[in-house]
């Protein structure tokens, strides 16, 4: 779902005061401020931004800045979202894995036009084009929200190239209703930026533990929510408008590898108890509820997120060596 792009570790404030204090001083615009923090917390986490052309796509992603020799991490954020929401958690993995943070279609850097398919079943399309292209063959895919939904059905349809899954707060159930749906059937789209203030009301609805965000960005971020938002707006339709919550639970069943599934509990955008579908429906899935955190866990608690990932990946690794 919508969420800043930029989230810092507290453990690097002091230094990104420092960055942040010396472009002031430089007389540099909110515009290269953002630019220039944004590229310093990339680099932070060992990521360097890259770009591939597919099926007449521009797909931007963010990858290992050194490859090693470890297993690949493919992350898929939600709607409205960007790669840079992996940040955070990717920072503390990619001495270890190699990381691919893609900007989907109609997100982020990457091709927007409102031609494109945006039904779930458009970016599992999408995505088996990019990993095509990236050459990727087998990975430990991943996804958050819509991202999570769009990562179980790639699972489902694709199991020869996923290595194992991992769902974070994800959607595509929506047996239990939550404070979203409640606004939806009410007309209105917390999700959506629309005009200033609205990226400050969205911010404290989707998230529990809301990381910093140095001032001016908040401004950059929320002026180019404002700028996505007729292809938001256009995307979140489609996606209404196709959604099969029967279908799609029987799809889940369809899925062999494992999986597991990471959840808030103040989740107010999918209410958490939907977890307990995903458990029942994929036979071989664990469920790991995060108390007090809401939809986005990679960004409220990067440090907890990634030790999920590194020891849930590193158990299959393990399982699947010694086969």
């Amino acid at each position: 779902m919508d969420k800043p792009a930029l989230a810092i570790p507290t453990t690097v404030l002091p230094a990104l005061t420092l960055v942040v204090f010396g472009l002031l001083l430089t007389g540099c615009s909110r515009h290269e401020l953002f630019d220039a923090a944004l590229a310093w917390e990339r680099d932070a986490a060992g990521l360097q931004p890259q770009e591939l052309q597919t099926d007449g796509l521009t797909i931007a992603y963010l990858s290992n800045q050194q490859a090693n020799d470890g297993d690949t991490l493919v992350m898929l954020h939600g709607f409205g979202g960007n790669k840079d929401n992996w940040v955070r958690m990717a920072g503390r993995l990619s001495d270890e894995f190699n990381i691919y943070a893609i900007d989907l279609p109609g997100h982020g850097d990457s091709s927007k036009e409102l031609s494109l398919g945006y039904r779930l079943q458009d970016q599992v399309r999408h995505l088996e084009a990019i990993l095509d292209h990236l050459e990727l063959e087998r990975v430990h895919l991943m996804g958050n929200s819509m991202g999570g939904a769009i990562t179980a059905l790639y699972a489902a349809q694709y199991p020869e190239r996923v290595e194992s899954a991992l769902l974070f707060n994800p959607a595509g159930v929506f047996e239990y209703e939550s404070p979203f749906t409640a606004q939806l059937s009410e007309g209105s789209n917390p999700l959506i930026v629309r005009e200033p203030g609205d990226l400050e009301r969205l911010v404290d609805f989707v998230m529990e533990e809301k990381p910093f965000v140095p001032w001016p960005i908040y401004e950059v971020l929320e002026e180019q929510a404002i700028a996505n938002r007729q292809v938001n707006e256009h995307i979140f339709q489609t996606l209404r408008e196709s959604s099969d919550d029967t279908h799609f639970q029987q799809t889940l069943a369809q899925i062999i590898d494992p999986v597991l599934v990471i959840w808030g509990t103040k989740d107010r955008v999918i209410d958490y108890r939907n977890a307990e579908v995903f458990e029942t429906r994929i036979p071989a899935a664990t469920t790991v509820l995060l108390e007090d955190i809401g939809h986005v866990p990679m960004l409220e608690v990067p440090e907890r997120s990634a030790d999920l990932v590194r020891n849930f990946v590193t158990q299959q690794t393990a399982t699947t060596d010694s086969i």
